[in-house]
C-alpha cells in the first residue's frame, strides 16, 4: 500500500506556485497539498475564472504531479477567532479583512470555506484541510475561573458558525479535515471527542492528523489514530524535539520565538525530533489510512531547500507494506 507523498506548500507560499511545484517534482514529490493563500490558490479567483483554475492543474500536470487535498488553514481560523485583531489581519485576504469589523470577518471566512468546498470539487479533490478557530481558546487556562457555560457556548458557537460549511461540503461530497491544534476548538484529545460531538459526529467533518502537536502535550499520537480511525481523512508529517530537561525550558516557551534554545520544544524536519514515525505508521496500516502522507516541512535552524528533499526521503523509508497473510501461517501443516 504504496501512499502519494505530497508537499504542503503552506510554508512556501512566498515562492510562485509554479516554482513550488518545479522543486518538489525534481526532489521526486508525487503531488502537492496546495495552500489557499500566496499565489498558489485564490479560491474567489478559481470560482469565477475557469482559466485561472485550468493554470493550477497545468502547473500541476507540467510536473508530473497531482493533488489530493487543498488546505485553507488561515481564513478557517478566522470563522470562529475571538478576539479578531492585527493578527488576522495579516493572515486573510483583503477581501476577508474588508472594514475589520469583527463579525463581518468571520462572515466573509465562512463564504470563503464554502467556495473552497465548491472549487475543491471542480479540482476533483476530495479533502479540504484547515483550522476552525475558537472563541475560547483564550480561556486555556481557566483563570480567572471560567464558567462551564462559557465553554458551552464555544462549543455551540463552533457548530452554529460550521454545521453551514458542512452543508455545502456535503452537497459538493467533499470532507474537511481539521488540524487538532492549539488555538483550535480541537486541540487536544479530549477537546476533539467534544468538537465532534458538538458537530453531530456528521461524516463530512473530520481530522487531519499531525503528530507534532501532540507531542509536546503529551498526547499518544499513535492511540489517538486508533481512536479516531473513522475519522482521520488527510495526514500532515512534521517532527517535534523537546528541550532537554534543565527545569527552566516550560512546554508553554515563555513567548519565545521558533529555533530559542530556551523554549520547551520546537517543531523539526521529520526524523529529527522525538516523534516514533515506525509507530505511527504501522498505526496507520492497521487503521487502513490509504491517502497521501504530506509533507509540512517546518525548522527554524535547518534551509528548508535540504529539508524538504531529505524529510521527503525519510518518510519514503517509513512507506513499507504489511505482509499479505500472518507470519506464522506457515508454521502450519494444514
Amino acid at each position: 500500500m504504496k501512499r502519494p507523498v505530497t508537499l504542503f506548500t503552506g510554508q512556501w507560499a512566498d515562492l510562485p506556485f509554479e516554482e513550488v511545484a518545479r522543486l518538489a517534482a525534481q526532489w521526486g514529490y508525487d503531488g502537492l497539498e496546495i495552500a489557499c493563500w500566496g499565489d498558489h490558490l485564490d479560491v474567489w479567483r478559481a470560482a469565477e475564472d475557469d482559466a485561472y483554475l485550468q493554470s493550477r492543474l497545468d502547473i500541476l500536470k507540467a510536473n508530473n504531479l497531482q493533488v489530493w487535498a487543498i488546505s485553507n488553514h488561515l481564513k478557517g481560523q478566522a470563522v470562529c477567532d475571538d478576539p479578531i485583531d492585527e493578527r488576522h489581519q495579516a493572515i486573510v485576504s483583503e477581501r476577508v479583512w474588508g472594514d475589520g469589523d469583527p463579525e463581518g470577518v468571520r462572515q466573509r471566512a465562512a463564504e470563503e470555506l464554502k467556495l473552497t468546498a465548491k472549487v475543491a470539487a471542480r479540482m476533483g479533490v476530495r479533502t479540504v484541510v484547515g483550522f476552525t478557530g475558537s472563541s475560547i481558546w483564550q480561556y486555556v487556562a481557566m483563570f480567572p475561573p471560567v464558567p462551564a457555560e462559557w465553554i458551552d457556548a464555544g462549543y455551540q458557537d463552533f457548530a452554529d458558525r460550521w454545521n453551514p460549511i458542512m452543508d455545502v461540503f456535503d452537497a459538493e461530497g467533499v470532507r474537511f479535515a481539521l488540524e487538532v491544534h492549539p488555538s483550535e476548538i480541537a486541540y487536544d484529545y479530549w477537546s476533539t471527542k467534544r468538537a465532534l460531538e458538538a458537530i453531530g459526529h456528521r461524516e463530512a467533518f473530520g481530522l487531519n492528523w499531525d503528530p507534532s502537536h501532540m507531542v509536546w502535550q503529551q498526547i499518544d499520537p499513535v492511540g489517538f489514530l486508533v481512536d479516531f480511525a473513522d475519522r482521520i481523512y488527510h495526514v500532515d508529517c512534521k517532527d517535534t524535539k523537546m528541550a532537554v530537561g534543565n527545569g527552566r525550558n516550560g512546554r508553554l516557551s515563555s513567548h519565545l520565538p521558533w529555533g530559542d534554545p530556551r523554549r520547551g520544544w520546537d517543531f523539526v524536519s521529520a526524523g529529527r525530533g522525538d516523534i516514533n514515525w515506525e509507530a505511527c505508521f504501522r498505526a496507520l496500516d492497521y487503521i487502513g489510512y490509504d491517502g497521501p502522507i504530506s509533507i509540512e516541512w517546518e525548522d527554524a535552524g535547518m534551509d528548508r531547500l535540504q529539508g524538504a528533499p531529505e524529510a521527503l526521503q525519510f518518510i519514503r523509508d517509513q512507506l513499507f507494506d504489511p505482509p499479505a497473510g500472518a507470519f506464522d501461517s506457515a508454521f502450519s501443516n494444514q
